[in-house]
């Protein structure tokens, strides 16, 4: 059986075997109608020109896990970010799991969305924000229609929380091939501030599917700071879908690290509904052997007086692909925006590929938009230079890729976070970078 009728046969036995409320029904079962449409995205479609699933859908997927699986502290505690003292919001296999985490109620909610979606405390927020900004698309509304688990976070007026919160999804590999479908949803209201670091990390060879959607919503004067950190092994997949509503004088930032995995494909969709809107959107890329990492990005400038910035960089070695397609859209209304978008790539083999496209649609005239893109090489002069001052020229090449990258490193505001991706990035470039940061 092909996983698109294993998926749409499994749906009536999900939603008996969940406690879930008529409005939420109806929206699943349109996007199950949706998804029964539109199927899994081709590269006949546009915006999967350069991006192939059908190596992935072949295996026979686990959609359901049978049973909770455990893991031991231990075993995993380092892929925490467990230097400094955070909320931890953590499945496996797509199954909450307490011993692993740290909720609170306690001024805000930190918690999951299967109880969100169940309690009647929770109904209003769902009901104004679940599914509103989510794109009716091939895998979100494949998401949509199996939504229960994920991370639900609501952060109240005034509030600054005085931790980040890590959502991390592991993958046990019990299964031979696992899907799983988080659904996360993030409010932060007027004046409130929020740090999130999110992760998914397949702890097995087995073939690993993440499907993930996560609707994040800035209220006015709200600052959002959201990292996704992406090292997983080569035979997990991950297409992350992350929609951000901003209104009036908020700031959300989201950085990407992508260093891991076999497919990874990055949909980030910032919508501005408001003036003196700040949206921040980076990334570091670095890859090898096959990997495969598509960045998409949209940016819709809809009120004027707001801006944009997006600075992504890209390291590619051996036969891997990179995908940058970046979109700024500037409605009429939307004079005296200010909208910045570079995508730099260095390819360290020549049997490396990327693909860039670079978009401004731009119905304004009171505007400040630039775009560029550059593909290169790294300067054989500046490698000279470092040799002839005793540098071996191993360390020379990682620094000069490490110096590339950096401008993206800078605006990390989390210095336990900026560690740990620079020791991850001194792992990829095979050297120890012998200084801090």
């Amino acid at each position: 059986m092909e996983l698109k009728e294993k998926i749409l046969s499994s749906y009536v036995a999900f939603e008996n075997d969940i406690n879930i409320n008529s409005d939420i029904h109806d929206i699943r079962t349109e996007a199950l109608q949706n998804f029964e449409k539109l199927g899994f995205p081709t590269k006949k479609l546009e915006a999967w020109k350069y991006t192939s699933l059908n190596s992935v859908l072949k295996d026979d997927y686990s959609i359901f896990p049978n049973k909770e699986n455990t893991i031991q502290f231990a075993d995993v505690k380092k892929y925490f970010i467990h230097d400094i003292d955070t909320y931890k919001i953590v499945f496996i296999d797509g199954k909450y799991s307490s011993f692993l985490s740290d909720t609170t109620h306690d001024g805000k909610d930190i918690c999951l969305m299967s109880s969100a979606l169940k309690k009647s405390k929770y109904k209003a927020v769902i009901e104004n924000y679940f599914n509103k900004i989510a794109k009716q698309d091939n895998l979100t509304s494949l998401n949509t229609a199996f939504a229960n688990e994920g991370a639900y976070i609501y952060i109240p007026k005034s509030v600054e929380v005085e931790k980040p919160i890590q959502i991390i999804n592991f993958t046990t590999g019990k299964e031979e091939a696992t899907l799983v479908q988080p659904r996360n949803l993030i409010v932060v209201e007027e004046n409130a501030h929020v740090q999130i670091i999110e992760r998914h990390q397949s702890l097995t060879n087995n073939t690993a599917l993440s499907n993930v959607v996560t609707e994040i919503f800035a209220a006015r004067n709200a600052t959002v700071d959201y990292y996704k950190v992406q090292n997983d092994n080569v035979n997990a997949t991950l297409v992350d879908n992350t929609y951000i509503e901003q209104q009036t004088n908020s700031e959300v930032s989201v950085h990407t690290f992508s260093f891991g995995g076999n497919i990874t494909r990055n949909n980030l969709n910032f919508y501005q509904k408001g003036e003196r809107i700040n949206s921040i959107l980076k990334g570091i890329t670095i890859t090898e052997g096959k990997q495969h990492v598509d960045h998409h990005t949209l940016v819709h400038h809809i009120e004027p007086n707001c801006e944009s910035h997006q600075d992504y960089k890209g390291i590619y070695d051996e036969r891997s692909t990179g995908v940058f397609n970046g979109k700024v859209i500037v409605e009429k209304e939307a004079q005296k925006t200010n909208a910045y978008q570079q995508n730099n790539n260095v390819l360290v083999s020549d049997k490396a590929t990327i693909n860039a496209k670079p978009q401004l649609e731009i119905f304004a005239d009171d505007v400040k938009c630039s775009h560029g893109c550059t593909i290169g090489q790294l300067d054989e002069e500046a490698l000279f230079y470092m040799q002839q001052r005793g540098i071996p020229k191993k360390e020379g090449r990682a620094l000069l890729m490490y110096a590339f990258a950096n401008t993206v490193l800078e605006s990390v505001k989390i210095p336990e976070v900026k560690s740990r991706i620079t020791k991850l990035i001194a792992n990829k470039l095979g050297v120890n970078i012998g200084f801090d940061l």
